[in-house]
């Protein structure tokens, strides 16, 4: 299992407790963040869990991480997303997960935020995506894909097998149901905080 863009680790328990024979590694590039998830893990005994201070993408290498000024959990790859704020930026190690795990691995449930790199983190791990099958659990919003849109990544996912569904108000429905211009309404200075907006997604291909 990978926890990618662990931040502060709301979801490393609930993954730890569900791998309970295998491992979760967790990819987190902001330095004073990651060393903050091994302290968290190492107080509660999550022997089970690998924290990477690196960031999932499309290949290995470096790359510049842009930090919303009091809010590190906005980070991203991509500044697009983030006029809303003043950056500061560090460079930080990339590795794509095709690269991180060897073939004789098998991955399971990648759970992804990263603030727009969403589709790079998909093509750094396309072999996983196509032979493993992975459960995807993404947050995937329009206002930080630039030029792209949602049903880019929809698209990009469901021509390799996989169904989709988004969470609203606690419930799923179908990707086919979703509409950016009702479920990402851009109303409002903190339009993404509104009880309305819909972010967190679904991709399954069994």
């Amino acid at each position: 299992m990978c926890d990618v863009g662990a931040n502060k680790g709301s979801f490393l328990l609930w993954l730890s407790r569900w791998c309970e024979a295998g491992k979760v590694v967790a990819f987190e590039p902001q330095p004073e963040l990651a060393a903050y998830l091994a302290r968290m893990c190492s107080a509660l005994k999550l022997q089970n869990v690998i924290v990477e201070e690196r960031a999932a993408f499309s290949e290995t290498g470096e790359r510049e991480l842009f930090i919303p000024n009091g809010h590190q959990p906005g980070a991203s790859l991509k500044a697009g997303g983030l006029s809303y704020a003043t950056l500061h930026t560090i460079t930080v190690p990339t590795v794509a997960l095709d690269d991180y795990f060897p073939e004789r691995d098998f991955v399971s449930v990648l759970k992804i935020d990263v603030e727009g790199a969403e589709t790079d983190v998909f093509r750094g791990a396309d072999r996983i995506l196509r032979r493993d099958k992975p459960l995807l659990v993404f947050e995937c919003e329009a206002r930080h894909l630039g030029e792209s849109n949602i049903s880019d990544v929809f698209r990009r996912l469901e021509k390799i097998g996989y169904h989709g569904s988004f969470v609203r108000r606690g419930k799923t429905f179908p990707v086919s149901q979703f509409r950016e211009e009702t479920h990402q309404r851009r109303e409002g200075e903190w339009f993404w905080k509104s009880a309305g907006y819909c972010s967190n997604f679904v991709f399954s291909a069994r």
